[in-house]
């Protein structure tokens, strides 16, 4: 018999500065996030005031009301919509008598529930202890009142002021372990992307806001195009559903042979911690080096262009907001958008989860990945065998002949390739 699971009760509590483009929608995030972390709201309280409160965050006065109402509904963890400093957490923690949580604890929680492979479980624990570390205080305060010094004298450390320093010591032992270890992971990662870029094939990169619809875009390009060993990935109606970047080779059935390698990425979310930026930069390089982007939108969602904004921001911090995008308006059947899949430049609008739109949106990738491949034809001379393989193995060959002179063979390639060998190119005559 399978326990049912027993969710964590919290209390979410957030500031309205006025800064913020839309509190309310923040909000409804925070919520979506508590669930995603399988901790069941039991209340919500809001305060507006023009500025933070340095020792709390929101107002000493707020702080008595949370406390009262934490109790009446039965809240076992608090969970502010924001980063709290350590010292506010700490001072939260004293006068509510709770567990303190802010929004990067809360998306590092779901982060720690999701990882599955070896590489997302090292980058979510050095994360999370990269977060603890700075308010180690806060959680061995008690421990400190309770072996205080006397006289002042700096032999006669207390009990939790020597505890929080042993563990301070073995956070960042472990910090610099895993570090070690991501660095390995990352020097595989980095020579199978070494591999792929020799190959010269294209690689795009699916990328945009966290339950978007870009597994499900991947999933439907593998099932029509991809190789038969190929898996699809996880596909769930769900926040960070995905976290390990899944790379697969797509390739459309044509005379000219063109695929291109296809990356799914962890979607992004507003007020997305540095952190976790950081620990995942191995595998969301994958998005750096791509030729082309798809930043997938889930136009269905009233504040979608907020969303395209706060992905267009993690482009830049990720180095690669400069990179040719195709915009894929994603879930247009839930806004009766007529005649899909529709396509205007390098938009296009469709319903992956239907499959509408999906032939349509590779011949755009084609479009702009291929955009600078031509068709050529060389006689090379047999001493040249190894110009011969250059093209079997980064081009796609369309004909070849073996005559008096040499292979004659006629490719689709790079310009830059034909260019490089055009003292061979020679027409079929």
């Amino acid at each position: 018999m399978i326990e049912e699971m027993v969710y964590t009760k919290v209390l979410l509590v957030g500031l309205d500065t006025g800064e913020e483009q839309d509190f309310d929608h923040s909000m409804e995030e925070l919520k979506s996030l508590a669930e995603a972390a399988y901790k069941q709201v039991a209340g919500i309280i809001v305060q507006r005031m023009p500025a933070v409160n340095k020792a709390f965050y929101i107002g000493t006065g707020k702080v008595e009301e949370v406390r009262e109402y934490a109790g009446q509904c039965g809240a076992q963890e608090i969970v502010f919509d924001n980063a709290l400093s350590p010292s506010q957490v700490r001072n939260l923690g004293r006068e509510l008598g709770l567990p303190v949580l802010d929004r990067t604890n809360l998306i590092l929680d779901i982060f720690a529930i999701r990882a599955q492979t070896k590489e997302a479980k090292l980058q979510v624990e050095t994360a999370r202890l990269q977060y603890f570390l700075p308010r180690l205080v806060g959680m061995r305060e008690n421990l400190s009142r309770q072996g205080g010094t006397t006289g002042g004298s700096l032999s006669n450390r207390g009990a939790g002021e020597t505890k929080l320093e042993l563990d301070r010591r073995k956070i960042e032992h472990r910090i610099s372990e895993l570090k070690k270890d991501l660095d390995e992971v990352a020097g595989a990662r980095q020579t199978m992307r070494k591999k792929r870029s020799q190959s010269r094939i294209p690689k795009v990169a699916l990328v945009g806001y966290t339950n978007a619809g870009k597994s499900t875009i991947m999933n439907r390009m593998v099932d029509l195009y991809g190789d038969k060993k190929d898996k699809t990935v996880l596909e769930k109606d769900m926040l960070f559903a995905t976290l390990d970047t899944n790379v697969r080779c797509i390739n459309p059935r044509t005379e000219e042979n063109i695929p291109f390698f296809l990356s799914d990425t962890v979607g992004f979310i507003n007020k997305l911690p540095h952190g976790l930026v950081k620990a995942f930069r191995s595998t969301l390089e994958e998005v750096r080096y791509a030729d082309l982007l798809i930043h997938v939108v889930d136009f269905s969602d009233e504040h979608y262009r907020q969303q395209m904004e706060v992905t267009a921001e993690t482009l830049k911090e990720l180095e690669a907001g400069d990179i040719p995008q195709i915009v894929v308006y994603n879930k247009a059947d839930k806004c009766d958008v007529a005649d899909m899949p529709r396509v205007k430049g390098r938009q296009i609008y469709m319903a992956a989860s239907e499959g509408c739109g999906i032939e349509e949106l590779v011949e755009l990738i084609k479009e702009c990945v291929y955009a600078d491949r031509v068709q050529a034809s060389f006689l090379l001379p047999y001493d040249k065998g190894g110009i011969v393989s250059y093209f079997m193995e980064n081009a796609t060959v369309l004909e070849q002949e073996y005559r008096d002179e040499g292979v004659w063979i006629r490719v689709s390639c790079h310009k830059s390739d034909a260019d490089k060998y055009g003292m061979y190119q020679k027409s079929a005559q």
